[in-house]
């Protein structure tokens, strides 16, 4: 565990601008805090005080047990709480909905409900960004997965929510969830949104 003081005093670090190419004007903070259901977590932010770029990124520091949540969910479940590690996968079968982790994914805290208007904005959004060219098969398929998001949220269905992390850092928090651990063969089959380099013997 991190002592408190490391808790609240970022590291900070100078270095070139990776836009802009300026010199010692891009601003690296790094701290830890220890964040509920996530553990210790490094947060990393850079800043450029020349150009203005900026971005941040969280990273688990802890690994625990690779796992699986699976909950049934309806209008009863909308409150459940679900902890969604960066390393994540989510699943609902019956929508046709999966979601990856990426090299851009984030970790946060939310509850179904949450979780499903997620998944709402982002099929809107996919929608809007077709425009008038959407294929008809498409914008039909979308159109249902929102209903059908309507009717969970309505309390006039109910369908199975899954959560897989390889990493273990990720939880649904209701006492009707049920947990089990990946088996290698699972874990392989999942992405992680890191970048991995795989090695050979010569």
């Amino acid at each position: 565990m991190f002592d408190e003081e490391n808790l609240k005093e970022p590291e900070i670090m100078l270095s070139d601008c990776p836009v802009c190419n300026s010199k010692n004007t891009l601003e690296v903070k790094n701290i830890t805090e220890n964040i509920p259901y996530f553990g210790d977590i490094l947060e990393t932010s850079v800043y450029c005080r020349n150009c203005g770029y900026q971005e941040s990124d969280n990273i688990s520091l802890e690994q625990n047990d690779p796992s699986r949540y699976t909950l049934m969910i309806s209008s009863e479940k909308l409150s459940s709480r679900v902890a969604k590690s960066q390393t994540a996968t989510i699943t609902i079968p019956e929508l046709g909905i999966k979601v990856e982790p990426g090299p851009k994914s984030q970790g946060y805290v939310s509850n179904v409900e949450g979780i499903l208007s997620r998944f709402e904005e982002a099929v809107i959004r996919a929608i809007k960004l077709e425009g008038e060219n959407i294929d008809p098969n498409v914008e039909n398929n979308a159109l249902d997965i929102i209903e059908l998001i309507t009717k969970i949220k309505m309390g006039e269905l109910e369908t199975l929510m899954i959560l897989e992390d390889p990493f273990g850092n990720s939880v649904i928090d209701d006492d009707d969830a049920n947990m089990e651990l990946l088996t290698q063969e699972e874990v392989d089959s999942l992405q992680t949104g890191f970048t991995t380099i795989d090695q050979e013997d010569n």
